[in-house]
C-alpha cells in the first residue's frame, strides 16, 4: 500500500480510497497524497476540501483514480 502512495505522490495523481475513521464512520473519498510518514501520510481530501491526515491501517481500500472517458457511438 505504501508503495501506492509515495507513487502518487511522486506523479501527482489522485486516488480512491475507501477508509474507517476511528468512530466507524466509513467514507469513500478521492484524495491528493502531500506527504508519506511511518503509519500516516497527509493529502488534499476532495470529499471535505482539506488537507487531511490519514492512519494507513484505517484504509480499507485505495486505488488510482479511474479516468473517465466519453464514447460516442455513431
Amino acid at each position: 500500500m505504501k508503495s501506492i502512495l509515495l507513487r502518487a505522490l511522486e506523479s501527482g495523481d489522485k486516488l480512491e480510497m475507501i477508509y474507517i475513521a476511528n468512530n466507524n464512520e466509513i467514507t469513500h473519498r478521492t484524495i491528493r497524497i502531500l506527504s508519506v510518514e511511518f503509519d500516516s501520510f497527509t493529502a488534499f481530501c476532495y470529499l471535505r476540501n482539506a488537507h487531511r491526515t490519514f492512519l494507513m491501517k484505517n484504509i480499507l481500500s485505495i486505488t488510482p483514480k479511474r479516468k473517465k472517458y466519453n464514447r460516442h457511438i455513431s
